[in-house]
């Protein structure tokens, strides 16, 4: 692993690897740099990648007061550290602190986001307690608890549960499970203005599953509406996690946007 300071002096550790144009991957809650090992290796034939730890996992820093400010300057660091124009392609929290780090940087050449978590009209409802629920299983060491209690709220497929506890990194997740408090406000309290965006003219490509919950799709059709310079292609018959259950279909439009 390597590592670059963002701008609050924070280190930000990466892994870097593959051949062709710079490409920066920008990985979603729940989980670090490893969410990509079902693509890395074929992104890695296009491409040479820096793959972000997110702060607060790996060896990434994780200093407090959290902000979710301090996320999307850590995404414009890396492209900044890159020294030219950069691809970048992210998921989920990555790509709402993706798409803000466009405003921050002007090295950012192309860009996919896939259902970032911006608060429209439609939210995610958390039960009132589900915050003392949650801290509470951390506290007693039931990580794994705690974030099936996470996927339990979002309704999430019983079979995309099953297949991320089947991967290689599910302890990843586990060693992940305290930052998602952090992340949830942090969306939660970030307040999209579409206005910010009508100057960003970067060639974005969002990505919407036909199975998403009202939420992503309000969200990706929120974003796709503020920018100038966008279009956006459907995963049929996927919802949140279309790298997972079906990755060949989200390297062909992701690729496909990329490679033009």
């Amino acid at each position: 692993m390597e590592h670059l300071i963002s701008k609050d002096c924070t280190p930000i550790t990466y892994e870097s690897g593959g051949r062709g144009p710079p490409l920066i991957l920008v990985h979603g809650t729940v989980i670090d740099h490893t969410y990509w090992e079902p693509v890395r290796a074929e992104i890695e034939n296009h491409f040479s990648v820096t793959i972000l730890d997110r702060r607060g996992r790996g060896d990434s820093g994780d200093t407090l007061p959290y902000s979710i400010q301090r996320e999307f300057e850590d995404v414009a660091a890396t492209v900044e550290n890159m020294g030219g124009p950069v691809d970048v392609l992210c998921h989920s929290y990555g790509a709402l602190c993706s798409l803000e780090a466009g405003l921050l940087t002007d090295n950012i050449r192309r860009i996919v986001l896939y259902q970032p978590p911006i608060y429209t009209y439609i939210g995610i409802l958390y039960p009132h307690d589900a915050l003392d629920r949650y801290n509470a299983y951390l506290e007693e060491g039931r990580n794994e608890e705690a974030i099936m209690m996470i996927y339990e709220i979002r309704d999430a497929p019983p079979d995309e549960v099953e297949l991320h506890r089947s991967l290689p990194n599910w302890r990843s997740r586990l060693l992940s499970a305290a930052t998602i408090p952090l992340e949830l406000f942090g969306a939660r309290g970030f307040k999209f203005n579409p206005h910010r965006f009508r100057s960003m003219n970067v060639p974005t490509l969002l990505l919407l599953g036909t199975e998403s919950t009202p939420f992503y799709k309000a969200a990706t059709e929120a974003v796709h509406s503020s920018l100038s310079n966008s279009l956006m292609s459907m995963l049929p018959g996927q919802g949140h996690e279309a790298i997972i259950t079906a990755p060949e279909h989200f390297l062909h439009l992701a690729l496909g946007f990329l490679d033009r």
